[in-house]
């Protein structure tokens, strides 16, 4: 199997990707690229890599570069997007895909006249109690789902030191909640309505953010099955001993079962058989730097799915529409909140010219 070309384009969360990509048998990371020189020369230093621009059209002219890995702040990725897909390039861009929908029917019109591969970086989907516990529920044995519910809590006031953080296009529903959101659509695809409630922190409020960073949704599926999600983001959260920062449950007709993120655990129960699965052999794999505020691991697990669905012709996911479907929720989770009533997905689909994706 060919070894893919790389080019990262944002080496801040790109980091992670790098890491990835230098650790796999799959890929060859072949340049670097940033609007920032110092970044761009210090993580050539800590990889031991020499190649950068602080251009995007010299990163796209250069012909090694199969696949670019968009890492780049959130309003800038329909552009960015684009422009790969318009230079011959896949893609993998880092969630959220889109920062709103304003350009989403061009993304899709990219994609589909490149033919090119798109694939959203759902990290967490690739982490190990994510991903045991979707194979697991894939043998059948929990029956079918009766509710589930995903949250995602985090301190990330750190995270508001990057500039970008508190501008007006900067949204934790987005940038954070995408997580949870995306682990509901993966095992409920046809969520139809949702209703919720948010709210800007003091905490938040204090730094300067903008938008809300305390959340609160219902969602329904179209069978009618439903669903929950959480998320705050600038306070304090339990300590990992007693809960998990993010975590994904599923009720089932015969079982249940949970997957846990820093702990690396999934717990499971069917019938009178309960089991407690960790994974705390893997931390190194998948926290290489900076604590647990990156995870290349999941990177690598991801861009070698990656490489191994473009080898047999098959579709990585999520792909280009079921990313710009999610967009379209958490746009429709933003609505409900302004105005204290559900929201029904297709509306919001529809109203951007997206009605064929459902």
């Amino acid at each position: 199997m060919k070894k893919l070309g790389l080019g990262v384009l944002g080496l801040g969360e790109g980091r992670s990707i790098i890491s990835g990509g230098l650790n796999s048998a799959l890929w060859n990371v072949v340049f670097l690229c940033d609007v920032n020189e110092q970044l761009c020369q210090e993580r050539c230093h800590e990889f031991n890599l020499t190649r950068y621009t602080m251009s995007l059209d010299a990163l796209l002219a250069n012909e090694e570069v199969d696949v670019v890995g968009i890492y780049t702040p959130d309003h800038l990725h329909a552009e960015h997007v684009i422009k790969c897909l318009r230079a011959g390039k896949h893609v993998i861009c880092t969630k959220p895909f889109l920062h709103d929908l304003s350009r989403a029917q061009e993304v899709l019109a990219a994609q589909q006249q490149s033919g090119k591969a798109v694939m959203v970086g759902q990290s967490t989907r690739f982490f190990a109690p994510f991903a045991r516990q979707r194979k697991h529920f894939e043998t059948g044995a929990f029956g079918d789902i009766v509710t589930m519910e995903a949250y995602y809590n985090a301190d990330h006031r750190w995270f508001l030191k990057k500039g970008w953080a508190k501008s007006d296009s900067f949204k934790w529903l987005y940038g954070g909640l995408s997580h949870p959101v995306d682990l509901v659509r993966w095992y409920l695809p046809d969520i139809a309505e949702v209703m919720g409630y948010s709210s800007l922190s003091q905490n938040g409020r204090d730094l300067g953010l903008k938008n809300d960073d305390t959340f609160q949704f219902i969602f329904k599926s179209a069978g009618g099955i439903p669903a929950r999600v959480s998320g705050t983001y600038t306070s304090p959260v339990i300590p990992c001993g007693r809960d998990s920062n993010m975590s994904c449950t599923l009720r089932c007709a015969n079982g249940a079962s949970q997957g846990d993120y820093y702990d690396l655990r999934y717990a499971w129960k069917i019938g009178e058989q309960s089991v407690v699965e960790t994974f705390e052999d893997k931390d190194d794999y998948f926290f290489r730097f900076g604590g647990h505020s990156h995870h290349a691991g999941e990177y690598q697990n991801y861009i070698e799915y990656f490489a191994r669905c473009l080898a047999a012709g098959e579709t990585p996911k999520p792909d280009v529409s079921e990313g710009i479907v999610t967009v379209a929720l958490m746009q429709a989770m933003e609505e409900s909140c302004a105005k204290g009533l559900p929201v029904k997905l297709k509306d919001v689909l529809a109203r951007n010219g997206l009605a064929e994706l459902v």
